[in-house]
């Protein structure tokens, strides 16, 4: 991917990935800032964005973490992983069972 392309999608994208194992206890802002090389001002804006969307939610102290929508997401994907894997196995059972005859 180019390093151009988009940097405010691309912002706010990092900041998901950075928000990654912190839902109980959030980021702040400046440690969101820091650990991407942001200005403050520009974690500030994209955070506005992501909670708006419901990908990201402030806590009562403050902090930053992921939000519901974006738990959604992930729970519909290991859902239909586990739908996925679900099917396979049944398939499996079937070529087992065929092979047997």
């Amino acid at each position: 991917m180019k390093e151009n392309a988009n940097p405010t999608l691309r912002r706010g994208l990092r900041i998901l990935k950075a928000l990654k194992g912190r839902s109980l206890n959030g980021l702040s802002n400046r440690e969101l800032a820091k650990a991407l090389g942001e200005s403050e001002a520009n974690i500030s804006r994209a955070m506005g964005a992501l909670i708006e969307e419901g990908m990201a939610q402030r806590l009562e102290s403050g902090r930053y973490a992921p939000g519901m929508q974006l738990l959604h997401i992930a729970q519909a994907f290991s859902n239909e992983m586990a739908a996925g894997q679900a099917r396979i196995a049944e398939l499996n059972q079937r070529v087992l069972a065929g092979s047997n005859n």
